[in-house]
């Protein structure tokens, strides 16, 4: 298993950029922009991502809208693999499935094309985004690339929040890997 070294996993740590009380109070929000804009830190995190997915024998990556398009079309295009996008409800142009999920005031919806993973059945999907906390949406997509007949083989998060549910949740679905850990 390919993990970061401790100066890598400092390199990606501090170009992520904390903000207080972002998007209410009490919430510290994780600025990635800071990391993309670091291309010291995207690097490292990019080879590393290659050299963990590069003998996983995957047949597509899948990106959840929209931070998740920017590591998995970079990603995809790494590995030699196509990429799916995995969208808010109504922004697809083709026919979707799609998948409902709670938020802490109400729902959100999620789809992909009925296509999206071609005719392959069973075809092996790595799911990327930026951070995984409750894992509603995270949940909400492994369940639609399982319903097209592909394979969810694991959820790539550079951010997970384990003082939250969501990686346990998600762990009874599929396997989970976070890049950076916050506790």
């Amino acid at each position: 298993m390919i993990t970061l070294s401790k100066t890598e996993k400092q390199i990606i740590e501090n170009s992520i950029r904390d903000i207080q009380d972002f998007p209410k109070p009490g919430i510290v929000f994780k600025d990635i922009t800071t990391l993309l804009n670091n291309k010291e830190a995207y690097a490292v995190l990019m080879n590393h991502l290659y050299q963990r997915y590069k003998e996983y024998d995957l047949d597509y990556i899948a990106g959840i809208d929209a931070r998740g398009f920017i590591f998995g079309a970079a990603l995809a295009q790494m590995l030699g693999l196509g990429f799916v996008p995995i969208r808010k409800k109504g922004k697809l142009p083709y026919t979707t499935i799609s998948e409902k999920y709670a938020l802490e005031y109400g729902v959100d919806e999620i789809e992909v094309h009925i296509d999206a993973f071609g005719k392959k059945k069973g075809a092996k999907v790595l799911i990327i985004d930026d951070l995984i906390a409750t894992g509603g949406t995270a949940n909400a997509a492994a369940t639609l690339v399982n319903q097209t007949g592909a394979t969810c083989v694991e959820c790539c998060f550079i951010i997970g929040l384990t003082f939250l549910d969501g990686i346990k949740k998600l762990e009874e679905k599929t396997n989970v890997y976070s890049v950076i850990e916050v506790k």
